[in-house]
């Protein structure tokens, strides 16, 4: 699983001038089950993406391919975790280590 860091590198009102295409975006991988969570930092700085299923190139693909990232607004901190505890829902990306 991965927590997808998104941070603003561009003024806010650049950042909204991308806000449409950002959403269709995240709406894509929401359909395709990669993203399972996203919104806002507070303060407004950036944002959260959990996803899983893929793998750690796939996930730095995707991030390049955010509308975000093409305009320049913002930079992506990428962090892998294994998701071995997970509340009901998620349990179908609940992952068990190699012993």
């Amino acid at each position: 699983m991965f927590v997808m860091e998104l941070t603003y590198t561009a003024p806010i009102e650049a950042v909204e001038e991308q806000l449409d295409a950002h959403i269709a975006w995240l709406d894509g991988y929401y359909a395709s089950g990669v993203f399972l969570a996203s919104g806002r930092k507070v303060p407004r700085d950036g944002g959260i993406i959990l996803a899983a299923g893929v793998s750690r190139a796939e996930i730095e693909k995707i991030a390049e391919e955010d509308p975000f990232t093409v305009a320049g607004v913002c930079t992506y901190r990428i962090i892998e975790f294994i998701a071995t505890k997970t509340s009901s829902d998620l349990a179908p990306v609940r992952e068990n280590p190699a012993a």
